[in-house]
């Protein structure tokens, strides 16, 4: 079959070579322009990882950190935070991370970095803060809603049977014990600790002198700034101005960001209503314990 003789075929054919000749140009220019660290582009650059809202989950920012530590073209990590906490366990996990990490490790606050998400700015080399940032709130909060007297109202009744005194400690339905409250106390106790020890090794500050500021207290980045919890004051380019510095690299900063993770728009909207529905009945009905300022900023 002669192509001259089917101007049809032809036309496809050349669509086609015109379309993965396409996609293959966008596939490297999205390699360059993409804000994530491919390794395509052999100068030097600082990863840019950002930590916004409540930290509940660890995993993606985790990950962020290996890809990033991994990239032997990214010579500095700025941690962008405006949190005012949340999880224990999140905060705890990304924390250990970026203790792992060799390479040059800026926190640049931004609102907020409050409790948790203090926590995780302690384990950066410096911090830079805004004068007006809340941060610090040092400190360990547990809530949850007590609906006893609603349930006696209704005519409702729980009945329990259980293997143990504390086994169900913090039920909503009853009113805690008083060995239950010492029970819980001590728990919030132990893990404040966690969160003194934490900052005194980031930070390289004696324990004591951590344990003095660690009532929950909130302050601006200024006030950090004398208690040794912040390094310099300065926005967001000031941040990166001394990871360049501080990594060595000469000239202007090439940033990336990780890359976008797409997802199906029905996905986003069906699992983040089913995670702030479950959250708002789980918080309400059992105790959780958080690194978290419950602050005007919530």
């Amino acid at each position: 079959m002669s192509i001259k003789k089917h101007p049809v075929f032809m036309v496809l054919v050349i669509l086609g070579i015109a379309v993965i000749s396409l996609g293959t140009v966008m596939y490297f220019v999205s390699g360059f322009s993409n804000s994530s660290s491919s390794g395509i582009g052999f100068s030097d650059k600082i990863g840019v990882i950002d930590i916004t809202g409540e930290i509940s989950d660890s995993g993606t920012i985790i990950q962020q950190l290996i890809e990033f530590k991994k990239d032997k073209h990214i010579k500095a990590i700025i941690l962008r935070i405006d949190s005012p906490g949340g999880s224990v366990g999140a905060s705890q996990e990304i924390y250990s991370e970026v203790r792992k990490i060799t390479k040059t490790k800026i926190i640049s606050m931004g609102d907020t970095a409050a409790s948790g998400g203090y926590y995780i700015a302690a384990a950066g080399d410096r911090i830079v803060a805004n004068p007006g940032t809340i941060t610090g709130s040092i400190g360990v909060i547990m809530s949850y809603y007590r609906i006893n007297e609603l349930a006696k109202k209704i005519g409702f009744t729980m009945e329990v049977i259980k293997s143990g005194e504390f086994k169900d400690t913090g039920s909503s339905f009853r009113e805690l014990t008083d060995r239950e409250k010492e029970l819980m106390n001590g728990v919030v106790l132990n893990i404040q600790e966690q969160f003194i020890r934490a900052v005194a090794e980031g930070r390289k500050l004696p324990v004591e002198k951590v344990r003095e500021i660690a009532d929950g207290r909130i302050l601006s980045g200024e006030m950090a700034k004398e208690l040794g919890l912040v390094d310099q004051l300065g926005n967001f380019q000031d941040a990166v101005d001394l990871a360049s510095n501080l990594s060595g690299i000469e000239g202007e900063a090439s940033l990336v960001y990780p890359k976008e993770t797409r997802f199906n728009l029905w996905d986003i909207i069906f699992q983040s209503a089913s995670k702030a529905a479950f959250k708002a009945v789980s918080d309400n009905v059992k105790p959780v314990i958080e690194y978290r300022w419950n602050g005007i900023s919530n």
